[in-house]
C-alpha cells in the first residue's frame, strides 16, 4: 500500500510541474486571418500576431484541414526580387509580440482542398516548443479592419514579385 501511495504522488507531482510550466509558457494568438482565394489557387496566406508569455517560445509547426501542407514562411528581399521561403521555427520571445503579417513571416497554406471564401473561418492549429498546440479560427477576409499594405503596396501586388 505505501509503494501505491509513493507512486501516486509521484505520478501526481510529475503532472503538476508539466501544468506549471505550461501555465508559466501560456501565450496568445489573436487577430488570425487569411486572404480570400480563388478557385484553382493552390496556396493561400494566413497571418495572425502571437504574444508572448512569461517565458521564451518557438512557434514549431502549424497542421489545418484547409490544407495537407501548412509551413512558416519568411520573406525578405534578395537585390531586385522579394524571395519566400519555409523556415523551421519562428521565435516567440517572453512578453513580446511577433507578427505574422504580408509582407514578412507568414502561415503558407499549400495544396488548398478548397477555395478561401471571404467570411467563412477555418481550424488552424500552431504547435509550440512550450505551450504546446493552440487551436485558433482563422477568419477569411481581404485584411482585417483598419490593416494597410506592407510597404504601402495594394494588397493585389503583394506576392507579385516574389519567388520561391
Amino acid at each position: 500500500m505505501k509503494l501505491i501511495t509513493l507512486w501516486a504522488v509521484s505520478v501526481l507531482l510529475v503532472a503538476g510541474t508539466a501544468s506549471i510550466a505550461h501555465a508559466q509558457s501560456s501565450l496568445k494568438v489573436e487577430q488570425a486571418w487569411a486572404r480570400p482565394t480563388v478557385q484553382g489557387q493552390g496556396g493561400g496566406g494566413g497571418f495572425l500576431r502571437i504574444v508572448g508569455g512569461k517565458v521564451d517560445d518557438k512557434l514549431l509547426s502549424a497542421s489545418s484541414p484547409a490544407a495537407p501542407r501548412v509551413e512558416i514562411h519568411t520573406m525578405k528581399m534578395e537585390g531586385e526580387v522579394m524571395r519566400m521561403r519555409q523556415i523551421d521555427s519562428l521565435a516567440v520571445p517572453a512578453g513580446k509580440t511577433v507578427e505574422l503579417s504580408p509582407g514578412g513571416n507568414h502561415i503558407m497554406f499549400m495544396g488548398l482542398t478548397a477555395p478561401l471564401q471571404n467570411g467563412s473561418t477555418f481550424p488552424l492549429t500552431l504547435r509550440f516548443e512550450k505551450a504546446g498546440e493552440v487551436k485558433v479560427n482563422m477568419v477569411v477576409q481581404p485584411r482585417p479592419a483598419g490593416a494597410a499594405a506592407a510597404g504601402g503596396k495594394p494588397a493585389a501586388d503583394e506576392h507579385k514579385h516574389h519567388k520561391h
